[in-house]
């Protein structure tokens, strides 16, 4: 029990300090939710806050993505397709392994609700080349 407690200290505390150093970037992230399903893969659920003019930065998932913008306004940029402009009330997909980013746009942040289906036991996202 005492190992476990410690597992979960350490996940809290990294969590912390990866929302505190995306924060000093423009970038608040809020992770809400994940389960391991379906079989060999981990489903993640997320909040992304973005300030005006800040990107995420090119970046790809071992997965789906998709999406909700609950509000302000955003570019998505994924590579293959022309950028889309998504306001408050639309959503996306992004393909497994396919590069992206999204850059609010507008005098507002944006707020987004990610979902993940990721293979299991791999990064939640990576830096694209």
């Amino acid at each position: 029990m005492l190992r476990f407690s410690l597992a979960v200290m350490a996940i809290v505390a990294t969590t912390a300090l990866a929302s505190a150093q995306d924060a000093s970037s423009g970038i608040k992230r809020t992770p809400l939710q994940k389960i391991d399903f379906p079989d060999n893969y981990t489903t993640v659920t997320g909040l992304a806050e973005i300030a005006p003019g800040v990107s995420a930065g090119r970046h790809t998932h071992p997965g789906i993505e998709t999406g909700y913008v609950l509000e302000g306004e955003t570019v998505l940029s994924i590579d293959g397709q022309p950028d889309i402009t998504m306001k408050a009330g639309e959503s996306y997909t992004i393909p497994a392994g396919v590069p992206h980013d999204a850059k609010a746009v507008g005098e507002k942040p944006v707020k987004v609700l990610g979902i993940y289906v990721i293979e299991r036991g791999k990064p939640l996202a990576s830096p694209a080349k």
